[in-house]
């Protein structure tokens, strides 16, 4: 099987397939291994070199990031509390359940606007605060901020290096890789500072 780069797959699945991943990589539990903010980045790149229109690309991401999020929140609400409401099992024990409100309770703001920027974390951010049933208007503000600070952030930050940075296509891999390594600070700096709660 030949080697697919994701610049090319993105100029393969082109709006409708970009929309789908985020939508996906935003809220939906089995869309949690795919490419999140590399691929904003890149999307971003390549429609500074005309391959997408920008005004259409970054509204269509950032749309697609408020609706995952959403998404994650009402399968949460409506589906995944009922995991927990069964006997306890190995996974799905009601001390948990509280356990997640509590840290919602305390933190929950800033996890849904930080979560963005975190990969496997900001797909199921919104799913558990649908469990411990976080104030939906509270979430759905704060999931527009991460959508415009995460969505349309990282992808104009692509176009606007891609318009100013000549030839930067050549160094798509370590940005990706800095891009990868920066989302996971947000992990690192609660762990030091010792403020998780799990």
């Amino acid at each position: 099987m030949p080697h697919l780069d994701l610049e090319t797959l993105i100029k393969i699945v082109g709006y409708p397939g970009i929309f789908a991943i985020v939508f996906l990589e935003s809220g939906v539990f089995f869309g949690f291994f795919l490419p999140g903010a590399s691929m904003l980045f890149t999307g971003g790149l390549l429609a500074s070199q005309g391959y997408f229109n920008p005004w259409v690309l970054i509204p269509l991401v950032t749309v697609a990031a408020i609706l995952g999020d959403n998404a994650g929140y009402w399968f949460g609400n409506k589906v995944g509390i009922r995991l927990f409401l069964k006997p306890d099992s190995r996974f799905f024990r009601h001390e948990h359940v509280e356990r997640a409100k509590r840290f919602y309770d305390k933190h929950g703001v800033r996890t849904v606007v930080l979560a963005r920027f975190v990969p496997i974390v900001r797909t199921f951010v919104p799913i558990i605060a649908g469990v411990v049933k976080m104030d939906y208007r509270i979430f759905f503000s704060f999931n527009v901020i991460g959508a415009l600070a995460w969505a349309t952030g990282v992808t104009f930050l692509g176009y606007y290096l891609g318009e100013k940075v000549p030839f930067i296509q050549h160094y798509l891999t370590p940005i990706v890789i800095v891009i990868v390594i920066a989302s996971l600070v947000p992990i690192f700096y609660d762990y030091v500072r010792g403020k998780s709660d799990f």
